[in-house]
């Protein structure tokens, strides 16, 4: 038979501490946590499962075509892959310009 673990949850936010406390460190709140029983043999089979999925090879990955937008750059959209993916996010950093002396 499996074990029971108990965890202490915050009412207000969430928030699992392996004992009780007075004030909840995520949301302050004070007296929210509560007891509940967990069971231990759902925990250990979802790191049953996370151990199970392991590294593949890059040569066993399968790619696909994604329809990209150009920038009209043709060194961004190299470094990009080809253009913009859509609903991706791309962050470009760099030094700043001295415009200080160009007049």
């Amino acid at each position: 038979m499996a074990k029971n673990k108990v965890v202490y949850v915050c009412k207000e936010c969430g928030y699992e501490s392996a004992k009780w406390l007075g004030k909840c460190p995520a949301c302050n709140s004070w007296n929210t946590f509560f007891e509940q029983t967990l069971d231990t043999k759902l925990i250990e089979d979802k790191k049953e499962k996370k151990q199970s999925a392991g590294p593949i090879s890059l040569k066993d990955v399968e790619s696909r075509e994604i329809r990209r937008l150009s920038t009209g750059y043709a060194e961004l959209d190299r470094v990009l892959g080809g253009g913009l993916v859509d609903g991706s996010l791309v962050l470009l950093g760099g030094e700043p310009r001295n415009t200080e002396n160009q007049h």
